[in-house]
């Protein structure tokens, strides 16, 4: 009995991952999943509500208070004037609880929001979540139409802000008047 309940766990464990695996990948030229999700600045921010409007920026980051991940975000945030110089809303995201990240952001002097997806819905959504259950490190570059213009998914955390320039430079997103 034993045996057949372990057997049965584990079936649907190997099943359940091959599930994952086979979760067809977001691809550039698609329409970015829409999301709602609540940032570190009291506010929930809606991708639906930039089409039209504004590009997007979604950096999803694996895990608040880690090295990588802090080195990352103090990157954005001190060169933040950079990325603000062009016609962009951006977002760090992670699947970390809300209480959390906004400790994180107040920690790294972030002057942007750091989104929750608690519920790891969004991350599901956008393909980035990893079988350890936090979040891949991948930056989503969202035009005004909705559509991925480009996914990075080589993150060098110590860069990352100068790189996101170099992207939306390249991407041709507007500066800002």
């Amino acid at each position: 009995m034993i045996y057949t309940k372990l057997l049965v766990k584990l079936i649907l464990i190997v099943f359940g991952f091959m599930m994952m695996l086979s979760a067809k990948a977001l691809e550039v030229g698609e329409m970015a999943p829409d999301f709602s999700l609540p940032g570190t600045d009291g506010r929930t921010y809606q991708l639906s509500d930039y089409r039209g409007k504004q590009a997007v920026v979604v950096a999803w980051f694996p895990k608040a208070y880690t090295y990588g991940c802090t080195i990352e975000c103090k990157s954005l945030a001190e060169n933040g004037h950079k990325i603000r110089e062009f016609d962009v809303a951006y977002f760090m995201a992670s699947v970390d609880p809300l209480r959390k990240n906004q400790g994180f952001a107040k920690e790294t002097g972030a002057d942007f929001p750091l989104l929750s997806d608690e519920d790891k819905s969004v991350a599901k959504a956008y393909g980035v979540l990893h079988t350890l259950g936090h979040a891949k490190r991948h930056t989503f570059y969202i035009g005004k139409d909705g559509r991925i213009l480009a996914i990075d998914k080589n993150i060098t955390p110590e860069t990352s802000a100068e790189d996101m320039v170099m992207n939306l430079e390249k991407l041709g997103i507007d500066k800002r008047e």
